[in-house]
């Protein structure tokens, strides 16, 4: 794993500081903004490889950032920050390639296991994709670089090593979704939630779905 710069946005101090904390073991140069604003300025002047991005912050909200983020920095990797495990705009996040969600509250291994995992995924060969999980990271790379036909390729493989396990199946709905394939997305939604009625991401992507408005109201 090579971090060279992580930028963390989130209007709450004393998770800034938890984050902060949480990474210095990783040796990255850490770098805080307390809101939309001030972290893309901060995009502008200096080069980040990974952003914590919190989605509700007051003034420009994280998914105007992730946007804007795209505009400026198509390459850089995103992880959302969130509250109760809701993501009311799961499927937008996922349009603008940001795939990989932390909730508060949050253990320091866990988030410095997360963001291992998502440097790392740069460096995942696809020939070396063989079992279940390299599947679901490199779907994961994919999607973040929205090559999405490419993840629903390597979603299905997953399922197909794996069929009992939720994630893939959550994934391949929230892509089959971005594509306006809001029937099979759903499909997919249920099956998540048959193999594991627990699984929170699938309930909150299949309730959203189920009140599904034409596509232009859900992703700008």
């Amino acid at each position: 794993m090579n971090v060279k710069s992580i930028l963390i946005v989130d209007d709450e101090k004393n998770i800034r500081l938890t984050l902060s904390q949480s990474l210095e073991v990783l040796k990255a140069e850490v770098d805080t903004a307390v809101n939309g604003e001030e972290a893309l300025a901060k995009l502008k002047e200096k080069d980040f490889n990974l952003i914590l991005l919190d989605l509700k912050m007051p003034g420009i909200d994280g998914i105007e950032v992730l946007r804007q983020i795209r505009e400026i920095r198509p390459d850089i990797r995103v992880i959302i920050i969130t509250a109760h495990g809701t993501i009311d705009s799961a499927v937008e996040t996922i349009k603008l390639g940001a795939v990989d969600f932390i909730q508060k509250p949050f253990a320091p291994n866990e988030i410095r296991e997360l963001v291992s995992r998502v440097i790392d995924r740069d460096q995942i060969d696809k020939q070396k994709v063989a079992d279940y999980a390299s599947s679901i990271e490199f779907a994961k790379k994919c999607i973040c670089e929205r090559h999405f036909d490419a993840s629903i390729e390597h979603l299905r493989a997953a399922i197909s090593l794996d069929p009992s396990r939720p994630e893939a199946f959550n994934l391949l709905g929230a892509i089959l979704e971005i594509q306006d394939d809001i029937l099979e997305a759903q499909k997919n939604y249920r099956a998540a939630l048959s193999l594991d009625p627990t699984y929170e991401p699938a309930r909150i992507n299949l309730n959203r779905s189920t009140t599904w408005k034409p596509k232009s109201n859900i992703i700008h």
